[in-house]
């Protein structure tokens, strides 16, 4: 390992839309990477490797996509990368990015997440998203599982219903959530959902798999997403500015099987699956690098994952911001909007911004990036310690989770 610290110095964002018929998967990919390029002045020559977060290859009804990204690009002759992780692709291809500086293998790495996700069917011919709904559901078991019919929706449903057995959540507490990121999405240029909703409108929108409504779940999404990152003795070397500094990474995998997550784990910090166990432990993990003992201080703001609305509130209380079976309280109290104590998600989430699985992930460390920069325009937040929070999970029933801190210097 490197003594030299490791920041963050570019980002780079398409517009994140249902459909983008009129550019490839590699077309996207330019698009964000040369605005990250261009806003720390590097070029292609200054690049030493490329982490590459793609999830799917029905998506782009093509096997190792990553390759000809890297040849549109011009990165040929530079070593490649790829990441798939499910939901949580663009987080642990984050973590990937960050490992080939740490170790000193690179001295600059460039991470792009892209995705396609209507590509993998003819559009024109079925004008629907059979083909979309069925490339996700193979990320299950496919022996066992897929035969029953299990859908990325129903194995987020599992978790969400026990934590309503559980701690009493409910379907109001978890409609605020969506009010709020919708809302949020109405100042991202680059968002793809946003709106103002009640949370009548959110419980009275078509049920897809209980307890979720459809303003419950993420839209399917295609765009990019990318980032620059680099170690400190380059950063000095070419002078670049206002670097955000990673401070802490944490990742967990959880059994596959949402059923086999017994509350007698091995480690004997966890409960059942209600309390999303490996989420816990990134947390943990991501805590302790970056030295923070109060997250809910500490933590200016916060991009959680909120592929459902469920998801975000169990992950107010594996973040730390909430206790176990209070993270209904923590959205009804407002603490998470805009002008609440710690704002989550000022991007619009998944659910506001869009879900494009691959770059999803990056998209989220680059907006607190920016939020830490003061660059986040209409959805600036108030910057005190200087530290924020991306989680991005992933996998059958979340069995992938990640989580990143990062922090700037004080101004």
């Amino acid at each position: 390992m490197r003594s030299d610290r490791v920041a963050v110095v570019g980002v780079g964002q398409t517009k994140f839309e249902a459909r983008n018929p009129d550019k490839t998967y590699y077309e996207l990919a330019f698009e964000s990477t040369k605005m990250a390029l261009e806003e720390c002045n590097v070029g292609v020559k200054d690049v030493d490797s490329v982490v590459y977060g793609i999830y799917n290859d029905l998506f782009e009804r093509q096997i190792m996509p990553d390759t000809y990204v890297h040849d549109y690009l011009g990165f040929f002759g530079k070593p490649g990368t790829r990441i798939t992780t499910g939901g949580a692709t663009g987080g642990y291809a984050f973590r990937a990015a960050y490992s080939e500086i740490a170790s000193g293998l690179s001295d600059s790495t460039v991470l792009i997440g892209v995705e396609k996700a209507l590509d993998c069917f003819d559009w024109a011919q079925f004008k629907s998203t059979p083909e979309v709904l069925k490339s996700i559901a193979y990320s299950a078991d496919m022996t066992w599982e897929f035969p029953l019919g299990v859908s990325a929706a129903s194995s987020y449903a599992i978790l969400a219903t026990a934590h309503m057995e559980k701690y009493g959540t409910r379907e109001d507490q978890a409609a605020l959530v969506s009010v709020k990121n919708h809302s949020n999405a109405l100042n991202n240029p680059y968002a793809q959902s946003p709106m103002k909703l009640t949370v009548d409108d959110v419980l009275s929108s078509r049920m897809i798999s209980y307890p979720f409504k459809l303003y419950d779940c993420s839209l399917y999404t295609e765009g990019s997403s990318s980032l620059v990152l680099m170690s400190e003795s380059k950063i000095r070397e070419l002078g670049i500015e206002d670097p955000v500094w990673v401070l802490g990474i944490g990742s967990s995998n959880d059994k596959s099987f949402t059923g086999m997550r017994s509350k007698d784990d091995r480690l004997g910090r966890y409960g059942d699956i209600a309390d999303l166990r490996n989420h816990y432990e990134a947390a943990r993990m991501a805590y302790r690098m970056a030295g923070i003992t109060n997250p809910l201080k500490e933590i200016d703001v916060a991009e959680l994952h909120d592929a459902f609305s469920f998801t975000e509130i169990q992950a107010y209380e594996a973040m730390g911001f909430a206790e176990k079976g209070k993270g209904g309280k923590f959205i009804e109290d407002g603490v998470a909007t805009m002008d609440g104590d710690l704002p989550v998600s000022p991007s619009g989430g998944l659910l506001g911004a869009g879900h494009a699985v691959g770059a999803t992930g990056v998209m989220q460390i680059g907006e607190i990036a920016n939020q830490l920069r003061g660059r986040a325009g209409k959805r600036q937040v108030e910057i005190k310690s200087g530290k924020a929070l991306a989680h991005s999970i992933g996998g059958p029933g979340s069995s992938y989770a990640t989580v990143t801190v990062l922090g700037c210097e004080a101004k």
